[in-house]
């Protein structure tokens, strides 16, 4: 990659001066500064016509979201940022990805710009929104061809206020405008904490500024508020539940985007099947999987939606298994724990567990049963007015059953699911099921009420994800089963009388995985 040079990552939160950034490189090829050069390179470049777009799609579905957002907050500044760019190395850094909850109240996803930030500022009635981004800028300033974290000349252009206005339907300003604000927070101003931690000091200090002098005239009247920058903020914790249990029921468009990263994460699965035999011929193959799967996330979405677990052999027993570093082979399973996400942010996640052969072994077999048992048990009981958590209950009484049929357990399956015992989650020690959508763990600021403990609505999707794993040197168990990790994942939406899996078509049981293995065009 080119040599990135003169970059000073300016923020609105954090300014680093430029000449100490110049200084940085000072031992390095720097962007030629003489008059000459710049009165050059800002010159003869062709005119730029633009067309404005119309609103895409999701861009009413987010001013309604807004309107609810504005509704839940009267009388409060609400600040929501995309976040920044975060440093991977040196000089460079991660792709970024806006925070979901940015991208929920905008529409505005893989395109998004860096450093955004959306604010609701009150008014009689309800509040001013406007999104706040660094615009285009001109060939003639500097920042075009020497600025490389921001710079056209080395990341692309940038969309003008205009473009943003039109094509996600919300009023746009320059990201320089809302410094004055960040200043004038007080304990009206409440921000999405995580979002940005720079922005979130920013606001902190300034809220502090205030509440210090509310102490002094109106007796702590702005108690809630922390007395240190980043210390806790309830009402800033408000926010982050209203926005978390917000999304917890999908709308249609939402639905349709879950199911068009499910339907690539399916053709991503097939394409990895017809890549086993070079998996199996090369030492790291289980790295072989997951570029595969990866290659069409990008080509479909894009990303995935989270580090991908290509966990073959004794690697399935390992829950979050990553480095994907280890040999594929014939005669194991391989447990593949995957979704793509699509330009919108919203992610499948998906698992399958397939033999390497093409054929699972009668042990192997077992155990997969066992988990497909498990995971038709607790689709069968969704549906509106159902607690969330009965879904990973009613599968539980089948991971019991089983274990306790095959003799793993020191008591019966009755006795293990009472709450002191719960033995038979020494093979399936997490959850059952999550939600699903921006975030592949979706909502997780939403109240236990809501969540955990709260009603299955309609529109909400969420995953079905039973497991055995069953660990190497695990001595509770016959040796033929040890080494063994099965998962079957699926995501599922909540109709009116019940439960579609929006991942059906993804082969499931024994008959089709063999089958899918086989017609792979290895």
């Amino acid at each position: 990659m080119s040599e990135r040079i003169d970059s000073p990552e300016t923020t609105v939160a954090d300014e680093t001066d430029e000449q100490a950034a110049a200084d940085r490189n000072a031992n390095r090829s720097t962007t030629p500064r003489s008059d000459g050069f710049r009165d050059y390179i800002s010159s003869n470049w062709g005119e730029r016509v633009e067309t404005l777009p119309e609103p895409r799609e999701v861009a009413a579905h987010a001013a309604r979201r807004r309107a609810e957002l504005s509704a839940a907050f009267p009388g409060k500044r609400l600040v929501v940022p995309a976040g920044a760019m975060k440093q991977r190395a040196n000089d460079t850094d991660y792709p970024f990805r806006a925070h979901s909850a940015f991208t929920w109240l905008t529409g505005w996803g893989s395109d998004a710009e860096p450093d955004s930030v959306i604010v609701f500022e009150p008014t009689a009635d309800g509040h001013d929104v406007a999104l706040y981004f660094r615009a285009v800028a001109g060939r003639d300033s500097e920042e075009f061809y020497a600025n490389a974290a921001i710079g056209e000349f080395w990341v692309g252009p940038r969309p003008s206020l205009a473009h943003v206005a039109a094509d996600l339907g919300i009023a746009t300003r320059e990201l320089g405008e809302v410094a004055s604000l960040l200043a004038s927070a007080d304990t009206k101003t409440l921000v999405y904490r995580e979002a940005d931690p720079a922005i979130t000091e920013r606001i902190d200090r300034a809220r502090l500024a205030r509440a210090a002098e509310a102490v002094v005239t109106d007796n702590a009247a702005d108690a809630p508020f922390g007395w240190e920058p980043g210390s806790v903020h309830e009402p800033d914790a408000e926010l982050a539940r209203f926005l978390g249990e917000a999304r917890l029921v999908k709308d249609a468009w939402e639905v349709a985007e879950l199911q068009a990263a499910v339907d690539s994460t399916k053709t991503a699965f097939t394409e990895v099947l017809a890549e086993l035999d070079r998996a199996v011929a090369t030492p790291r193959g289980e790295r072989v999987l997951e570029g595969v799967f990866a290659t069409r996330a990008r080509i479909d979405g894009n990303d995935v939606g989270y580090g991908s677990i290509a966990a073959a052999g004794p690697h399935a027993t390992i829950l979050h298994w990553t480095r994907n570093d280890g040999a594929v082979r014939p005669g194991e399973l391989v447990l593949l724990d995957a979704g793509v996400e699509r330009d919108s942010y919203y992610t499948a996640d998906i698992t399958r567990t397939f033999p390497v052969n093409g054929t699972f072994s009668d042990v192997q077999k077992l155990v997969y049963e066992a988990v497909l048992e498990a995971a038709d048990a607790a689709l069968l009981i969704v549906e509106p007015g159902v607690v969330f958590s009965q879904v990973h209950a009613t599968a539980m009484e089948v991971i019991a059953r089983k274990t306790a049929e095959w003799g793993f357990l020191p008591v019966s399956a009755e006795e293990s699911l009472e709450p002191d015992n719960q033995f038979h989650r020494r093979y399936m020690v997490h959850g059952t099921s999550h939600h699903l959508g921006l975030d592949v763990h979706d909502c997780a600021e939403a109240r236990r009420e809501f969540y955990r403990d709260g009603e299955i609505k309609e529109g909400m999707v969420f995953t079905i994800e039973p497991g055995l794993y069953f660990q190497p040197d695990d001595l509770t168990v016959p040796e033929e089963f040890r080494g063994i990790g099965v998962r079957i994942e699926d995501d599922i939406l909540v109709t009116s009388s019940g439960a579609v899996n929006l991942s059906a078509g993804i082969p499931r049981t024994v008959a089709e995985v063999e089958a899918w293995v086989g017609g792979a065009g290895r």
